[in-house]
């Protein structure tokens, strides 16, 4: 029997291969080799053309259960073995679980949960909003005591709806280009994407033929207001290295040479991402497929540094298998920091206020200018714009 894979502590690449990047505009490709390949898993996509995906997340009515709203345009299949022998990535359209209907000018698909099982090795999730949908549940019901300075609806009904918004990858300057335009290796498993040197998100599959098909569904992704920004007004730097023509004196020692000058590259492109790589996070899993682990994470959330959330799936041993993230902004950051602290503290208003250095006055100025006013009654809004 199949051991669970533990849950991940940190992103490791393991034995993917940072490969030189290419560079079109603000975007900086840099492609991960994967040399050794098991076909024992594999991914596809199934496309969904509907404007609006509304998935219940505990039950199968639409009338009741808590609901994640939000344009998805596509999901991926997941089809594994339980023995280590090769699938191929077939079925992706064969099973449709959802309910379509028309409403005015839109069209809505109703999906039930945000990973399901579909066949006896085939489970179907919607990538990376299962990590959005994690994000926007953070503390999602609100202050577990009746204290006084919440309003009656943050103490009926928590933080419903919680909200964020985000930009198609079509909405950054030069990604598309980037994508159409850029050498596909012949190993290559998945990318990291920069903006403006600034990593955008990170993608790997399991096989060199499921990356190929879902090389342009990183347009089709969501990303932060920041990047947007980063895309509008950033630019990539350019990286130098230089071989010594005296230590060359024939073709070996060019190719020595060679292989140095990459590793340098590959070297500063993984210290380019090590707010991610290498960094603590917190992880969950959401569904066990034989020997493989389909698990949710992020970052600590500090304030000052670059934030990141995901999801993987890992092998019993430890190798990463699939992985796609989405970078926070500033913003987002700072609303899942507000939330952290409040839990921590027990939604305590003037205890959190204390642990961050701030009286009450100022930590409701800082829930209120998140995005959080609402959760604060009329009474302590006013006291703590006076004060401002």
């Amino acid at each position: 029997m199949a051991r669970k894979a533990h849950l991940l502590e940190a992103i490791a690449l393991g034995n993917l291969k940072i490969a030189p990047s290419q560079v079109w505009g603000a975007v900086r490709i840099v492609p991960l080799l994967r040399r050794q390949i098991s076909y024992d898993l594999r991914l596809l996509k199934r496309s969904y053309d509907e404007d609006i995906t509304i998935v219940n997340l505990d039950d199968e009515r639409l009338d009741r259960g808590i609901k994640y709203i939000s344009y998805i345009p596509h999901g991926l299949v997941l089809s594994w073995s339980d023995d280590g022998s090769p699938v191929t990535a077939m079925g992706g359209q064969i099973i449709s679980e959802a309910k379509r209907y028309n409403g005015g000018l839109n069209s809505v698909r109703v999906m039930h949960r945000m990973a399901k099982r579909e066949a006896k090795n085939q489970l179907r999730f919607l990538p990376l909003h299962l990590a959005m949908e994690g994000f926007l549940a953070i503390h999602f019901s609100g202050p577990e005591i009746a204290w006084e300075g919440y309003s009656r609806r943050a103490k009926s009904q928590g933080l419903s709806p919680r909200i964020e918004f985000s930009f198609s990858g079509r909405s950054i300057p030069t990604l598309e280009d980037a994508l159409r335009v850029f050498e596909i290796h012949e190993h290559q498993v998945g990318v990291l994407l920069f903006v403006a040197e600034s990593l955008a998100s990170a993608f790997v599959v399991p096989t060199p033929e499921d990356y190929r098909a879902l090389h342009s569904s990183l347009l089709q992704d969501f990303y932060s207001e920041l990047i947007y920004e980063y895309g509008l007004y950033g630019k990539t730097t350019r990286m130098e290295t230089e071989i010594d023509a005296s230590k060359v004196n024939d073709l070996k020692t060019l190719g020595e040479a060679l292989e140095i000058m990459r590793s340098h590259w590959a070297e500063f492109q993984g210290f380019m991402a090590s707010n991610l790589l290498g960094r603590e996070i917190e992880s969950k899993r959401i569904y066990t497929a034989g020997s493989f682990t389909l698990q949710r994470f992020i970052t600590d959330l500090h304030p000052k540094s670059e934030n990141h959330m995901g999801e993987a799936i890992v092998r019993e041993n430890g190798q990463l298998e699939y992985l796609k993230t989405y970078r926070l902004s500033e913003a987002q950051t700072k609303r899942a920091y507000l939330l952290k602290q409040l839990a921590a503290n027990q939604w305590h208003l003037e205890t959190t206020a204390i642990s961050l250095g701030n009286t009450l006055e100022e930590f409701i100025q800082r829930l209120d200018r998140a995005g959080f006013g609402y959760l604060i009654n009329d009474r302590e809004r006013q006291k703590a714009k006076q004060q401002r």
